[in-house]
C-alpha cells in the first residue's frame, strides 16, 4: 500500500542517516587519534574518508530536491564541505560532516517529539471489531463494520465505531476527552463514541455507520491535514533560506578577497548555518499543533495555528457555543404533598418512552438528579400534547398545561410562578400530574455557560478589540443572554446567509474568528479567516468547514487556540531572528579571522542545536496556563469531536 511504501521509504531514511552519523564520526575520532600519535597523513585520509560519504549523499539529495521542483539551502553545507575538501582543510570537512549528519538525526528527533501527541492519535486508532451474529462473535476488520452491525465491546477495549448502547448500561472512560478521571454511565439507547474506552463490563452496541464516517476516523483525516499544511511564516521563511547561499558564498569570497587567505573564506562558509530559517518554524508551529491537541483543540496546521495568533475580532454563535445548548432543567415546582424528587422520578420513568427532545432532556434531567428511572407501562401519547401512563402504580401525565392539568383549569399560586420564571426565561414549561392532581411544574431553558465571561476576559487579554456575538434567535433572546458579558455588538435574527455576510463586514476591518457548533453555522466557519467548531456535540458538517475544532465542550479551549498560537508565533519569531543574528555574528567573526573552520563548524552546531532546543518550547504551555493549573492532558485521544451525527 502507498502507506507502506511510505514508511518503508521513511525506515530506509532514516537507516541511512544514522549510518553517515556513524561514518562521519568513526572518521572524525580515527583520524584525530591518529593525528595525537603524529601520523598527520593516516588522519587526513581519515577526516577525508568521514565526510566524503556525507558529501555523497547531500549532493544525491539536492539533485533529486532540485528535479522536484526544490532548492534546498543545505547546498550551503555542499559547499562548505566540498571547499574543505579541496582547500586540503579536511580536519574542517570532517566537523562539518558530523554535524551536519548529527543535526539531520536532531532535526528528525525535534520534528517527532513534536508530532508525537498527534501521532499517538493514529497509533490509537481501533483496528478490530468484534460483530455478533446471532450467539457468534467473530473478530473483523473496523474497516467492514456497517450500520446496523451489532457490535461487542469488551473491558478496557476502545470503542471502534460510533454507536447506540444496547445492553443495559456501559461504563465508559472519557477521560481522554474531557480530562475528568471519573468514569461515566451510559445507559441502554444513549450514543457513544469511537476512541472512548470501556471502564466496565463487557457490552454490545449497534453501530451507527461505518469506520470512515466515525468520530475517530474525522479527527485522523484532520491530524493528516494539521501536519501537512504549511503556515505561511513557514513558507516565508523558506523563501529568505534560499537567499542564504549567495550572500554566504558573496561574503565568503569577499573574506577570502580582501584578506588573501582560502582559509578565511572556509571559515565563513562552515559557520553558516540555515537552520534557524528551514527548522525552527515548522518545529514550532508543529509543537504548537501538538500542544493544541493536548488541550483538546484540533488545529488543521501551521497556517490556521498562525491565523490564529494575529485575530483581532471574535464571532460568537449562541446557542450552543455562548451557551449550554439545548433544553435545560433550571427550575422544579411543587405541588402541596409532592416532592422535587418524586416529580421527577416519575416524569423521568414516563418520559423515556418518548422521542422528544425535551423528553431527553427530563430524562437525562432526573438521571442526574440521582432518579432511580424505572420503566412504564401503559403508555399512550397526544401528538404534540404530552404523554400518559402508569409508572410504580401511579397515573403520571406530563406535557402542555391543557393535556396535563385540563383545558381551561386555573392554575395554584405555585404554578403561576413556575410559569412567570419560565416567560422571564424565555423558557419552556412542562406540566406533571400524578394521579390525577397538580404535582409539579418544570421550566427548561438555555442557559449561559459558566465559563463564558472569563473567556472574553482572556480574549480581551490577548489582544482581541472586538467580540460579537450572532445568533438566529430573536433580539429579546439575544439582549437577554448578552447582559452580563462584553460584547461589542449583538447580531439577531442572523440565518446561515447573513452569518456570511456578517463574517465578510468584521474581516474588513481586522482579522476575524467565527465560532460555532451547528450545521448552520458552516458556511460562516469557512468564510472567516479562522472557523472554529465546537465539534463535542456539533454538527460533522460544520468541523468539515472549520479551520480548528474544540474536541471537548469547553469554550474556554477558545481562549487557549488563541494563547497557544501567539505563543508558538512568537516563540517561531524569536528562533529565527535570534538564531540568524548568532549565525550573521559567526559569520562575521569568521571573515575577521577570530573563528577558524573547525570552530565555526562548531559554532554552527551550536546555534542549531539552539534554535530547536527553543522552537521545542512551543510544546509546553506558558506562565499564564501553569498560573491557571487546569491542563487535563488529552495525549492519546482527543475523540469527540463534531462526527457525532445525531
Amino acid at each position: 500500500s502507498p502507506k507502506g511504501l511510505t514508511d518503508s521509504t521513511h525506515m530506509t531514511e532514516r537507516r541511512l542517516r544514522i549510518a553517515l552519523v556513524i561514518i562521519a564520526l568513526s572518521g572524525l575520532v580515527v583520524g584525530t587519534l591518529a593525528w595525537a600519535a603524529g601520523s598527520a597523513h593516516f588522519a587526513a585520509i581519515s577526516w577525508a574518508v568521514g565526510a566524503i560519504p556525507v558529501v555523497v549523499a547531500l549532493a544525491a539529495s539536492i539533485v533529486r530536491d532540485f528535479i522536484a521542483g526544490r532548492m534546498g539551502v543545505d547546498a550551503v553545507a555542499l559547499v562548505s564541505m566540498s571547499a574543505a575538501l579541496m582547500l586540503g582543510e579536511n580536519l574542517a570537512a570532517a566537523v562539518v560532516a558530523v554535524m551536519y549528519a548529527g543535526g539531520t538525526v536532531l532535526e528528525e528527533f525535534a520534528v517527532s517529539r513534536a508530532e508525537r501527541d498527534l501521532k499517538q492519535l493514529v497509533d490509537r486508532a481501533p483496528r478490530i471489531a468484534h460483530r455478533r451474529n446471532g450467539i457468534e462473535v467473530a473478530d473483523i476488520s473496523v474497516d467492514v463494520v456497517r450500520a446496523g452491525d451489532v457490535l461487542l465491546v469488551r473491558a478496557g477495549e476502545i470503542i471502534p465505531v460510533d454507536g447506540t448502547v444496547m445492553s443495559a448500561n456501559a461504563i465508559i472512560d472519557e477521560q481522554a476527552v474531557t480530562g475528568e478521571p471519573i468514569p461515566v454511565e451510559r445507559l441502554h439507547g444513549t450514543r457513544v463514541a469511537s476512541g472512548t474506552v470501556n471502564a466496565g463490563d463487557a457490552f454490545e452496541i449497534r453501530a451507527a455507520g461505518p469506520a470512515s464516517e466515525s468520530t475517530y476516523a474525522g479527527i485522523i483525516r484532520m491530524v493528516a491535514a494539521a501536519q501537512t499544511a504549511k503556515a505561511p511564516f513557514i513558507r516565508l521563511a523558506d523563501r529568505f533560506a534560499i537567499l542564504l547561499l549567495p550572500v554566504t558564498v558573496l561574503l565568503a569570497a569577499a573574506a577570502w578577497y580582501i584578506s588573501g587567505s582560502t582559509t578565511r573564506g572556509l571559515a565563513v562558509l562552515v559557520a553558516a548555518t540555515p537552520c534557524p530559517l528551514i527548522l525552527a518554524a515548522p518545529v514550532a508551529f508543529i509543537a504548537g499543533v501538538s500542544r493544541a491537541a493536548r488541550r483538546g483543540i484540533l488545529i488543521k496546521g501551521g497556517g490556521a495555528l498562525e491565523a490564529l495568533a494575529g485575530v483581532r475580532t471574535v464571532m460568537f454563535d449562541k446557542t450552543g457555543t455562548l451557551t449550554v445548548g439545548g433544553a435545560n432543567l433550571i427550575t422544579v415546582a411543587t405541588g402541596p404533598g409532592f416532592t422535587e424528587a418524586e416529580v421527577l422520578r416519575l416524569a423521568g420513568s414516563l418520559e423515556q418512552s418518548s422521542q422528544h427532545v425535551v423528553a431527553a432532556a427530563l430524562v437525562s434531567a432526573a438521571s442526574a438528579r440521582g432518579a432511580s428511572l424505572e420503566t412504564a407501562r401503559d403508555v399512550t401519547e397526544a401528538r404534540g400534547a404530552g404523554l400518559e401512563g402508569n409508572v410504580s402504580g401511579y397515573t403520571v401525565r406530563v406535557g402542555s398545561q391543557d393535556f396535563v392539568f385540563g383545558e381551561g383549569a386555573p392554575l395554584a399560586s405555585w404554578a403561576t410562578s413556575a410559569v412567570a420564571k419560565a416567560d422571564q426565561e424565555l423558557g419552556l414549561t412542562v406540566f406533571v400530574a400524578i394521579d390525577g392532581q397538580a404535582a409539579g411544574v418544570l421550566v427548561f431553558a438555555d442557559r449561559l455557560r459558566v465559563e463564558s465571561p472569563e473567556v472574553l476576559r482572556r480574549l480581551r487579554s490577548a489582544g482581541v478589540t472586538r467580540i460579537v456575538m450572532v445568533t438566529g434567535d430573536h433580539q429579546v433572546a439575544a439582549d437577554k443572554m448578552a447582559v452580563g458579558l462584553d460584547l461589542d455588538a449583538v447580531f439577531a435574527h442572523h440565518h446561515p446567509d447573513d452569518k456570511v455576510r456578517a463574517v465578510a463586514r468584521e474581516q474588513r476591518a481586522a482579522s476575524t474568528i467565527m465560532v460555532g457548533d451547528g450545521i448552520n453555522d458552516a458556511p460562516a466557519l469557512a468564510a472567516a479567516n479562522v472557523g472554529m467548531a465546537m465539534g463535542a456535540r456539533g454538527a460533522s458538517a460544520s468541523s468539515e468547514a472549520a479551520d480548528a475544532v474544540i474536541l471537548v465542550d469547553r469554550l474556554d479551549r477558545v481562549a487557549d487556540a488563541v494563547e497557544i498560537a501567539q505563543r508558538t508565533r512568537a516563540i517561531a519569531l524569536q528562533s529565527v531572528m535570534v538564531g540568524m543574528a548568532l549565525s550573521g555574528c559567526a559569520m562575521l567573526l569568521a571573515a575577521f579571522g577570530w573563528l577558524t573552520p573547525v570552530a565555526g563548524a562548531l559554532s554552527q552546531e551550536a546555534i542549531d542545536v539552539a534554535v530547536i532546543l527553543n522552537a521545542l518550547r512551543a510544546l509546553s504551555g506558558g506562565a499564564s496556563e501553569a498560573h491557571r493549573g487546569h491542563d487535563k492532558s488529552l495525549s492519546a485521544a482527543a475523540i469527540q469531536m463534531a462526527g457525532q451525527k445525531n
